[in-house]
């Protein structure tokens, strides 16, 4: 009979090679795919032994001139279907694959099923019953250039799952994929050798090479799908499966698993238990920063390195990487690595040079393996190489160091905690740096279309490595805003938030600040002289903050002793945080109040006045207040006009927005009956003047 085993993207010549080990014979090998021939007890014994494919199905005929609702209905109809299954037996329908008469899955999935169901009622006048959930036959059509082909579902449930994990890391990886990074990395070659993962999560890297190494049926209990077939034999398959269920041979192995979260290593420790491999492994609490040699014979290190998902954690991640590299030249000569990453540029990181390298896929993700002899002369080549990647880099380094000796006196006499120390100086350093305390945010602006992109990556490594050295900060301690290339379905989808919050102070307010789970962090710092005049500005004022953000600007009317503080903005989150900003500050009273609107909606039913305003619209935004999506250059007057309506004869409007090459409608704002005065140069602190178009700024009064 002709089958077919599909498997992840990269694993697929595996595969073949397993098969013609099985003894079947190939057919074609596709993407993710491979067609063989096979006796039906062989493919059992398949099942119950693959460590490289995820599901085998059993070929019913194909078809070329397949493509419409009737040629596909006929198809269906006129196939012996009594061979497969009975109408006692409950049948469900996959349909893969469109084309332009036959567009819609779901509709042609129905179609087969109503061709089978016609089948049963001409042929018995009875029909079988559909179950989405747990059917005793699965039905598979999938529609190609080439037609359809129908198949059954002989395997069942996914064969990657070995049944030995009920928990697992971060970023896991498939059983059958971390079988197919064990057979490549080569360790099963010599497995008296060690073989060490030095980020081993739940374990999985560890248990398919132990299971793999001692000849370890992989699914010996699965509830197969051909156990419910009309040519399923219940006694040959006992046999054959005791044949199976034979004690492993007796070996010796080496194999240890480290982790710096003593959570997913206890979970380790419980898979390969179940495994029953539990006596083979070694696990560890260990940080990957600050490897020890793991074994004095030399072996294999086999792992899946942390991909960076998290928002902010790039340089973590980068620093990591670069200290792996460093022990690994350091200790592990002789050694052969096999190291799984989601993107080249970190590979690079380690400053070794490849011998070899593999691609797959790890769910929707693209990542590459790569494999290092850790030889006498890559040590030696390594050990004169410098831990950055750019000369140039020392210039952005000097800069960082020089500029914060200039803001030192400064910074000491304002008592700022909270400042930016570098900001784009050199045009290949693209960056912003604001130091929050202990802490860095690294802000990474759009390189020129000239710069390639891993260019550009490579000198952001220079950049993290560099914050971290020049300003003496763990790098554990520095977030990077950084632009992402998408792969895959949310390749950078950030995962669990830190929560991980810090006050900084500046003129007597404290705020609460999140480095690591926003792009922004809660407090614009370009913004600080603008705050100090609200504060110095705010004694027994009537004051309005709107687009408040986390409302730090209200905090600090408040803290002049502002008569009243209305704080609007449509965010639950950021007027939640603003909340917490006054709590922090000890500030409470039924005139502090906090109302969450669409900014532009509220003024419209605004009443009352206001002695000082605060306006910090954003560039653009989409409103139902207006037609088109606000635009804070051609809608400003408009705006102006709006909240002129509740300035009182005598306040002030403290008007600011952060549009490069914005020019304030002086005309129209006198038809308005209001002046501006320009007070851009006087927001901007000492850490700012280099960048004098970060934001705009006037004072506004009625004429």
């Amino acid at each position: 009979m002709q089958f077919i085993a599909l498997t992840s993207i990269g694993v697929e010549q595996l595969l073949v090679e397993e098969l013609t080990e099985f003894g079947f014979e190939i057919n074609k090998q596709t993407v993710g795919s491979v067609k063989f021939t096979g006796a039906n007890l062989d493919v059992q014994k398949f099942c119950m032994m693959t460590r490289f494919a995820t599901r085998v199905m059993l070929l019913i005929d194909d078809k070329p001139e397949v493509n419409d609702k009737d040629s596909l209905y006929k198809f269906v109809r006129f196939q012996a279907w009594q061979d497969w299954f009975s109408p006692k037996q409950t049948f469900a329908v996959e349909f893969n694959g469109t084309n332009n008469a036959l567009k819609n899955t779901q509709f042609s999935g129905l179609v087969v099923k109503d061709g089978i169901v016609d089948y049963f009622n001409d042929l018995f006048e009875q029909r079988p019953d559909v179950d989405k959930q747990t059917p005793d036959i699965r039905i598979i059509a999938k529609l190609s250039k080439q037609g359809c082909a129908l198949y059954i579902d002989f395997s069942g449930p996914r064969l990657s799952d070995r049944g030995y994990r009920d928990k697992q890391g971060k970023a896991p990886i498939r059983e059958h994929l971390a079988a197919a990074l064990v057979k490549r990395s080569g360790w099963l070659e010599d497995t008296n050798k060690p073989l060490f993962d030095p980020c081993c999560g739940s374990g999985t890297l560890l248990i398919e090479a132990a299971s793999m190494a001692l000849g370890l049926p992989t699914n010996l209990n699965k509830d197969f799908a051909f156990k419910r077939l009309p040519s399923f034999r219940e006694s040959k398959f006992t046999e054959l499966k005791a044949q199976l269920n034979v004690q492993p041979e007796q070996k010796s192995l080496w194999l240890i698993g480290s982790d710096i979260d003593e959570r997913v290593l206890s979970i380790a420790e419980r898979n390969a238990k179940r495994a029953g491999v539990e006596s083979h492994i070694k696990f560890k609490f260990e940080d990957a920063n600050q490897l020890s040699l793991a074994a004095k014979r030399p072996g294999t290190v086999l792992s899946n390195l942390p991909y960076g998902e998290r928002l902010g954690g790039m340089a973590e991640i980068i620093t990591l990487y670069r200290n792996m590299g460093i022990t690994f030249k350091k200790h592990y000569k002789d050694w052969n690595l096999a190291l799984l990453a989601s993107e080249e540029s970190l590979l690079k990181v380690l400053k070794l040079a490849r011998k070899k390298s593999y691609k797959f896929k790890n769910g929707p993700l693209d990542v590459l393996l790569n494999l290092y002899e850790m030889n006498e002369m890559q040590v030696q080549q390594n050990k004169q190489s410098s831990g950055l990647n750019f000369e140039g880099s020392t210039a952005f380094g000097n800069r960082l160091k020089k500029n914060l000796q200039g803001l030192k006196s400064w910074l000491k006499k304002e008592d700022i905690n909270a400042y930016r120390v570098y900001d784009a100086d050199i045009p290949e350093y693209n960056v912003a740096v604001d130091i929050y305390n202990d802490n860095a945010v690294i802000f990474e602006y759009k390189a020129p279309k000239e710069i390639d992109d891993s260019v550009a990556q490579k000198r952001l490594q220079d950049v993290i490595t560099l914050t971290a050295e020049q300003l003496n900060i763990d790098p554990l301690n520095i977030a990077v805003k950084v632009r992402k290339r998408q792969k895959g379905q949310e390749q950078y989808k950030a995962l669990d938030k830190q929560n991980r919050t810090e006050v900084v102070e500046e003129y007597g307010a404290k705020f609460k600040v999140n480095l690591f789970d926003y792009l922004d962090t809660g407090l614009f710092l370009d913004h600080r002289l603008a705050r100090k005049f609200i504060q110095q500005h705010s004694k027994d004022k009537r004051v309005l903050n709107l687009f408040a953000y986390t409302g730090s600007a209200s905090v600090h009317a408040a803290v002049g002793g502002a008569k009243s503080v209305t704080t609007v903005d449509m965010s639950k989150t950021y007027l939640k945080w603003a909340e917490e900003n006054f709590e922090l500050n000890g500030l409470k009273n039924p005139r502090f109040r906090f109302e969450q609107a669409d900014c532009l909606k509220w003024l419209e039913r605004a009443v009352g006045q206001y002695d000082l305003i605060f306006l910090d619209p954003p560039t653009f935004s989409n409103s139902k207040r207006m037609s088109d999506a606000f635009d804070v250059q051609r809608d400003h007057l408009k705006l102006l006009g709006w909240v002129k309506k509740i300035l009182a004869p005598n306040g002030v409007l403290l008007f600011s927005n952060n549009k490069r090459g914005f020019k304030i409608d002086e005309m129209g704002l006198a038809a308005l009956g209001l002046t501006a005065e320009e007070y851009s140069s006087q927001t901007l602190s000492l850490d700012f003047k280099r960048n004098k178009q970060i934001h705009n700024s006037w004072l506004i009064r009625h004429d």
